[in-house]
């Protein structure tokens, strides 16, 4: 039996809200407009004398490395990771962490901005009856995933905090991933926390992790719906940026 495909990426775009840092800019050269380059390339040639008056189509784009579906580096999170050493880039990653066994755990039950616990996802692997293996992936299904598109999309979903995150690095997982904004919980309910604490170290608890034990993640998946809880593997090799935080990734979900 062929295996079957989960496209888990979302698509670079003009259109839909902008995000914080800015929105993707693409801009789009169609055939008719750029019969003139391949004139000037190919001395002699005449526009007339191509297919359909046409050259060829091409895009620019101005975009972050964290717009679209991409992968974090531990370099993202700090300029050290593993208690002190220095942290690699997107270009450094381990190809052996981005195709491997995963598995879902369905949090979307959870409320936007919930940190999710040790414990939350110790009885999720109980509901699904797994036990982790080193270099699995593990991704998060949350309430954001059903919100992509829309207005408050950076603001919904559950993310993962310190010590969830602790419990899966130290069982040897070295990528997870998420369908919402952030692998933290959404900024505006950090931000009410923290006006309420005044404790720093809820900010961005769960990427800060990377400086214990360097790790990658997914953000801004999609259709992590439509997978099985396990059973499956992912594939989410980053494109290979020199010195970067983040490379986008066309991660693909196969079930056998």
């Amino acid at each position: 039996m062929c295996p079957s495909y989960v496209d888990l990426s979302v698509p670079l775009r003009n259109a839909g809200p902008p995000e914080p840092g800015g929105r993707e800019r693409i801009k789009y050269y169609a055939h008719r407009a750029t019969a003139w380059g391949m004139t000037w390339f190919f001395r002699g040639l005449r526009t007339r004398d191509l297919p359909d008056r046409e050259g060829w189509a091409y895009e620019r784009i101005r975009l972050s490395t964290h717009h679209g579906t991409h992968l974090d580096a531990p370099y993202h999170y700090s300029s050290t990771m593993d208690g002190g050493k220095r942290a690699i880039t997107i270009d450094e990653v381990p190809l052996e962490w981005c195709f491997q066994p995963a598995i879902r755990l369905d949090f979307r039950a959870f409320p936007d901005g919930y940190v999710v616990t040790a414990k939350d996802v110790e009885a999720e692997l109980d509901r699904i009856e797994h036990r982790l293996s080193p270099l699995e992936i593990v991704l998060v299904n949350t309430a954001a995933g059903a919100a992509q598109g829309k207005v408050d999309y950076v603001d919904r979903g559950c993310g993962v905090g310190r010590e969830a995150t602790l419990y899966l690095l130290r069982q040897g997982v070295r990528v997870t991933g998420t369908d919402a904004w952030s692998w933290d919980a959404p900024f505006v309910h950090t931000a009410k926390r923290y006006r309420e604490t005044g404790d720093a170290s809820l900010i961005w608890e769960g990427h800060r992790v990377g400086r214990d034990i360097g790790y990658c993640h997914l953000e801004k998946l999609g259709n992590l719906q439509a997978l099985p809880d396990k059973g499956f593997k992912v594939a989410c090799f980053p494109v290979k940026i020199e010195g970067a935080s983040a490379g986008w990734t066309r991660a693909v979900a196969i079930i056998d």
